[in-house]
């Protein structure tokens, strides 16, 4: 731990690490959103964002790994066909070449779009998932309360529901 020394006591906070419908929602958030961002270091942003939000710190990292190897160039295309469409600029075809020239001029035409539908996914995705985690703990939460109160009028004797 000699490391994060430098966060002081800032990883002693409760809700990094407890699960409540906040901190997994606001986990949502920030894990969904980094998982769409195309940057190095996806985890370590996310675990910094985490603390700043006060989210459960694991699951914001866990949930960057939605973009793995394999589910990365399929999201990242489809970001780049999202910004491109957005900046209504015709989708290139897939070309590479491992070349400084190459990288200097397709780092614009490719970049750009790429990061602006990124961004926005990132967002609108991120909000949504948010938006469903405090939707369905309140769902259940609500479901176990009625429930609880069936059972209770279940066990309650006929003499007491007279009265």
């Amino acid at each position: 731990m000699q490391s994060l020394r430098f966060l002081g006591d800032i990883l002693h906070e409760p809700n990094l690490w407890h699960i409540n419908r906040h901190c997994v929602a606001r986990a949502f958030l920030v894990g969904v959103w980094f998982c769409f961002i195309p940057m190095p270091f996806q985890m370590l942003a996310a675990a910094f964002c985490a603390i700043w939000f006060n989210a459960n710190l694991p699951l914001s990292v866990v949930l960057v790994w939605i973009s793995n190897p394999l589910t990365m160039p399929p999201m990242f295309y489809f970001n780049y066909k999202v910004g491109a469409w957005i900046l209504n600029r015709p989708v290139l075809a897939f070309e590479f070449e491992l070349s400084w020239d190459w990288i200097s001029h397709r780092l614009i035409d490719i970049g750009v779009p790429l990061y602006l539908g990124s961004l926005v996914l990132a967002t609108v995705t991120a909000c949504l998932a948010y938006l469903i985690i405090q939707y369905l703990w309140r769902r259940k939460i609500r479901t176990d309360w009625q429930l609880r109160r069936r059972e209770r009028i279940k066990s309650t004797p006929a003499s007491n529901q007279a009265s």
